[in-house]
């Protein structure tokens, strides 16, 4: 076959549509005096594997024709295959966040699933826990706040033995006498008031209670103090045995008489309401000298007193 153009071969490819005819393109090899020719194409007809015009090689020329001739449609057949994979993407991509989305929900559901009883039980149990330790820290607090009670002096109005007898008519020495006791009541509570009660202040002789006398209750506040005035009494104390010590001249003693003075002060605060009531005792003993010489003067008790 004779070397043809490339505008020859591809005119010659339309005219012929009953016979399909390939044709293999190859250059010429350039001369050996290496002078550059230009470049011819031989085409060699070709027959189709049947030896007769058959679907197989049309199918393959216009496969072949139609891949050259119409790119557009490969672009557009690129294009929706990027479509199809933009949205098979999206899609997987949605059905990531929705799988996300019921994760979160599954858990949210399983906290908020949680009964409101429960909440409600927690709020009350930690309100009581926290309720509990500032009671304790102020039970505490006021446990080192304890009140002063301090007796500054006795005065002896009276003092009288005399014979006489008991209810059962027994006869013995009768003690009459009349005597008051000071005291100051201090209340060292920063935060809180104290209410005030005592035992019966007692005077005794020889284990004898020979009179008597009571504090009346009263509130002390916060940081305050007051002075306390008792008035002890005795009419008509028998002392059997004990008078046989006491010499008297004219119902009076001649000379001194040992006397104890107990009494218990007790103070109790309310704090936060009534939940918190811290108390308090002061147990006090006084030595108490009655002189006869010393009548109605008020003798100092500062240093015969112990507190507990």
């Amino acid at each position: 076959m004779h070397a043809k153009t490339d505008s020859e071969v591809t005119s010659l490819a339309p005219s012929s549509p009953n016979r399909p005819v390939y044709y293999v393109q190859s250059p010429s090899r350039d001369s050996h005096d290496g002078e550059k020719t230009t470049n011819s194409f031989h085409s060699t007809p070709i027959l189709s594997p049947m030896g007769s015009p058959g679907r197989h090689s049309r199918d393959s020329s216009s496969t072949r024709y139609s891949g050259s001739l119409k790119p557009g449609s490969q672009k557009s057949s690129n294009g929706s295959r990027r479509h199809q994979h933009h949205r098979k993407g999206e899609k997987g991509w949605k059905e990531f966040d929705a799988i996300e989305e019921e994760g979160l929900l599954d858990e949210e559901g399983g906290y908020k699933g949680i009964p409101r009883r429960c909440y409600l039980l927690a709020f009350i149990v930690g309100f009581f826990v926290l309720f509990t330790f500032f009671a304790l820290i102020l039970w505490g607090a006021s446990r080192n706040q304890k009140p002063i009670v301090t007796v500054k002096s006795i005065t002896f109005d009276k003092f009288m033995i005399q014979a006489g007898s008991d209810n059962s008519g027994v006869g013995t020495e009768m003690v009459n006498m009349n005597s008051t006791v000071k005291l100051i009541f201090h209340n060292t509570g920063t935060f809180f008031g104290v209410h005030v009660s005592s035992t019966t202040l007692d005077l005794s002789f020889s284990e004898l209670t020979v009179a008597s006398g009571t504090i009346n209750k009263f509130y002390q506040s916060r940081k305050g103090q007051r002075q306390i005035t008792v008035i002890l009494r005795g009419s008509n104390i028998p002392l059997y045995g004990g008078g046989a010590n006491l010499s008297s001249q004219n119902g009076k003693p001649v000379l001194p008489v040992p006397l104890t003075l107990k009494f218990v002060i007790r103070a109790r605060a309310y704090v936060l309401g009534r939940l918190v009531k811290p108390k308090f005792l002061r147990r006090v003993q006084c030595s108490v000298v009655m002189d006869p010489k010393k009548m109605n003067v008020a003798v100092s008790l500062k240093n015969n007193c112990t507190y507990n």
